[in-house]
């Protein structure tokens, strides 16, 4: 009897962190990552330079980083689950308003709400599959990796089709594109009624006045995480336009991009027995090392194959690393203090991740090339992992 009642518990945990999962689908997947599907025919209508174009991404990762402020605090007045839907649906939104607005200071502000809701509805999101990944004992890990199959969702689903149909379209159409893209998001929003049952239950507990998070402990895997942050976001911001400048046409840059997708859908199943195996931050570390291979391999290669695989290991382990800091949170804070130490993860990311694209671009201005910028984002990576490394399980009272 109790392993039927576990079983049937389980699967409802499994879709219930699935719905959920659409609020990362809809800020990242598509609210984020999908603007460098469009950027190539942006840039080229616009006449920006790419330090304009990744200045449009850092707008975006301050964006996150206002939200990522403003979540804990947001979620302790109107609820976590609120919270995941007020930020899907500002997401929503600045998908909506980028189809309309073209000049550079509005699409700015489209890119700055994007971020902020985003970020308010990762964190709240992963608050609540954190709770619900508790009880499950071994087979936990694997459900709060769950939450971070989102992400690929949204990229696989935003990569079939972006490119193809803004080459369908021709040169100039891409508020077309981001017409199309909030469609998609709408779509993808539906999913979120299975995401209601983790509303159902008592909330969760609020941190006292007093609670704080104290940086000195993490303080490795949060410089690791700030590179992080620098590292991986020049990838996911320049990659199209890198195989455009190798003359990669729109099918290619659509099937490299639905594999980053699929490498986040497959990431649970890849990776989740990482954060079992491994203590402190080497989780985290190991999931860079294997991003880092991924960021790097294009850049010795442009081999379809090559591609292929660099796509399918970024994509499955990109996403694994954020979810290694949320079970590090997990496993080493009160659960009263999960929201506060998943944005404080989610603050220090989002300060790393505003500075990589504008950084990339600049230097690729200067030099005129991107492979020396995306190759700066691997050295970050690499030394990331290193700090990660450092990082030991904490000794706190609950």
């Amino acid at each position: 009897m109790t392993a039927d009642k576990a079983g049937p518990a389980f699967e409802r945990t499994v879709l219930t962190i699935l719905g959920l999962a659409m609020a990362p689908a809809i800020g990242l997947g598509i609210g984020r990552f999908a603007y460098a599907l469009v950027l190539p025919d942006m840039r080229a209508a616009l006449d920006w330079s790419y330090a304009e174009a990744g200045f449009m991404n850092t707008v975006n990762a301050a964006g996150y980083l206002i939200g990522a402020l403003m979540a804990a605090p947001l979620a302790a007045r109107i609820g976590l689950m609120r919270t995941l839907v007020a930020g899907s649906m500002a997401v929503l939104a600045s998908l909506a308003a980028s189809a309309i607005w073209e000049t550079f200071l509005l699409l700015c502000v489209a890119r700055l709400m994007a971020g902020a809701g985003a970020a308010l509805a990762f964190v709240a999101g992963g608050s609540l599959a954190a709770g619900l990944s508790l009880h499950h004992g071994a087979r936990g890990a694997f459900l709060l990796s769950l939450f971070y199959v989102g992400p690929g969702i949204g990229i696989a689903s935003s990569g079939a089709m972006t490119p193809l149909l803004i080459d369908r379209l021709g040169p100039g159409s891409w508020q077309m594109a981001w017409g199309a893209l909030t469609l998609l998001g709408l779509v993808l929003a539906s999913g979120l009624v299975l995401g209601r049952q983790a509303a159902g239950g008592a909330p969760p507990p609020r941190p006292a006045s007093g609670d704080r998070i104290a940086l000195g402990p993490p303080g490795f895997i949060l410089a690791s995480y700030f590179l992080f942050g620098v590292g991986y976001i020049a990838y996911m911001t320049f990659m199209i336009a890198w195989l455009q400048e190798r003359g990669g046409g729109p099918g290619l840059q659509a099937a490299f991009w639905v594999l980053i997708g699929a490498g986040g859908m497959i990431s649970p199943f890849a990776w989740s027995w990482v954060y079992n195996q491994f203590t402190g931050g080497r989780p985290v570390m190991v999931l860079l090392v294997i991003t880092m291979a991924g960021s790097v391999l294009p850049l010795f290669s442009a081999h379809p194959l090559a591609l292929a695989i660099s796509a399918l290991l970024f994509g499955s382990s990109f996403f694994a690393v954020v979810a290694g800091t949320t079970a590090f949170v997990r496993k080493n804070y009160p659960q009263r203090l999960w929201p506060r130490g998943i944005g404080v993860m989610t603050i220090t990311f989002s300060v790393g991740q505003t500075f990589g694209p504008v950084l990339v671009g600049a230097i690729t201005d200067f030099l005129g090339g991107l492979s020396l910028g995306l190759g700066l984002s691997a050295g970050c990576l690499a030394l990331a992992a290193i700090l990660a490394a450092l990082q030991q399980d904490l000794k706190l009272s609950a």
